[in-house]
């Protein structure tokens, strides 16, 4: 009998699986589709040579992921590449703000009016961010707070919405990139706790950036895959679970799926009903014949550059996504550009792109004008660049990866309490109706994001029950 079995061989189904191997037991993966990767893949999805990341691109939890980091992801193959800036958001002057890995130019970029307010946010927070990551990721109960002053203090500035946070700014240009970062996971500007997010994103681009893998994301869930074997575990792929008894005897089961698709396969009936799904998203992958012509010098040199005149045109598209239930007339972009660091990605002279939009969940419709449109707007020439494109909407992506229900690639709303407390309100948040049987996917916190903190966290459930059974 397998000490572990573990569904789904995305980042967190994988980093469990690591983690409880690292500790001697007997463990073994079972993964749908015909190779491993979950969000983290890359796959030719518009012509031959250039190789896409369909789900994650950027990751700048990843980098920073106190998981990642203790594992000796290096070794099998894992690099991290830096473009010269982590990000980048332009405006339709020319001009442009920037996260930067410096403090001191990241404020230069918002103007002198804001540029004292912005580095008093943050760099109290930096000296320690290696602790206040950790702590903040192994919420609620996985671990005693290493340092819970630090921790109190970042919850006081990020637990309010981002709107009051970013109030203390005077100009549209931080109010702007700010509403940016809260934006990528989906979640209304007025949210509860929205602040922390766009925190964390600015903090961990100083800390240590906002990278891309070399050869794209698919070498990051490959490194976690060959240390698993090289541990003894297995893995086993083109093996769908559709219940319980398709899965060998083990002690535990851990599942990297959704809380939907858990509560299917284990019949917990309605026990996850009270489980929200997100807004959509709409993506587009893009074959280029050359560099995307920003008008900004910044978003030249930037791996992500974020799409959005202002902090009240990203807030509208927000709104419209996830309250309103239609698509935004302007959605709000995130776009990153790996060829500009990884020539690898795309033939010689050519470069992959990848953007999207938001929509509402389940949507059905093509948001590729739109999105095109705004790109226009920032980088006039850009429809002359295409060769092809791979576009993918809520049905689409829901159907390369039963996790993203609805196309929700965060596999949950990031709003109300369920930012923190995910799947259900409870301090146990890995655990289900059977003792043996645990979820470690985004839809548990940390939440979203390819870092595998929600693997690592759920395996420390895991091994607890091991040992005392």
């Amino acid at each position: 009998m397998l000490d572990a079995v573990v569904v789904g061989a995305g980042p967190n189904g994988l980093t469990a699986a690591v983690e409880l191997a690292r500790r001697g037991f007997s463990v073994a993966v079972f993964e749908a589709r015909d190779t491993v990767g979950g969000g983290a893949r890359t796959e030719e999805l518009t012509l031959p040579g250039f190789r896409h990341d369909p789900c994650a691109a950027a990751h700048p939890l990843g980098i920073n992921s106190p998981a990642f980091r203790a594992l000796p992801l290096e070794r099998y193959g894992l690099e991290w590449l830096h473009a010269e800036l982590p990000m980048a958001h332009p405006f339709t002057d020319g001009s442009a703000a920037v996260l930067s890995r410096s403090v001191a130019e990241t404020a230069a970029s918002f103007g002198p009016r804001d540029a004292g307010t912005y580095r008093r946010l943050v760099e109290p927070f930096l000296p320690k961010w290696d602790t206040l990551v950790h702590d903040f990721m192994s919420l609620p109960r996985t671990a005693l707070p290493r340092d819970p002053v630090t921790l109190a203090r970042f919850g006081l500035a990020g637990l309010p919405p981002s709107t009051w946070l970013t109030s203390r700014f005077r100009d549209e240009r931080a109010k702007t990139l700010f509403a940016g970062l809260v934006g990528h996971v989906m979640a209304p500007l007025s949210g509860f706790a929205t602040g922390a997010i766009g925190l964390v994103f600015a903090l961990a681009a100083h800390a240590r950036g906002w990278p891309v893998a070399r050869g794209g994301s698919q070498s990051i869930s490959d490194a976690l895959a060959a240390y698993l074997k090289d541990l003894g575990g297995e893995i086993h792929t083109d093996y769908e679970v559709k219940r319980l008894d398709d899965l060998p005897p083990a002690r535990a089961y851990v599942f990297d799926t959704s809380p939907t698709a858990l509560a299917k396969i284990a019949g917990f009936g309605d026990y996850y009903a009270n489980y929200r799904y997100g807004a959509g998203v709409f993506k587009v992958d893009y074959a280029l014949d050359g560099p995307v012509p920003w008008t900004a010098k910044e978003a030249r040199t930037a791996g992500t550059v974020q799409i959005g005149a202002d902090s009240t045109e990203i807030g509208t598209a927000l709104r419209a996504a996830s309250r309103e239930n239609r698509a935004p007339e302007r959605p709000f972009m995130i776009t990153v550009q790996p060829s500009i660091v990884d020539p690898t990605r795309a033939p010689a002279g050519k470069q992959v792109f990848w953007a999207y939009g938001h929509v509402p969940s389940g949507w059905t419709g093509d948001l590729t004008d739109a999105l095109e449109r705004q790109l226009e707007r920032f980088a006039p020439g850009f429809r002359d660049r295409v060769l092809a494109r791979a576009t993918a909407g809520p049905p689409e992506l829901a159907a390369r990866n039963a996790n993203y229900v609805g196309g929700d690639i965060g596999t949950g709303a990031v709003s109300g309490l369920q930012i923190l407390l995910r799947p259900k309100l409870s301090l146990s948040p890995y655990g289900t109706p059977h003792p043996a049987v645990f979820i470690c996917s985004s839809a548990t916190p940390p939440g979203p994001g390819v870092h595998g903190m929600s693997g690592h966290n759920a395996a420390k459930a895991v091994w607890r029950r091991l040992r005392q059974s």
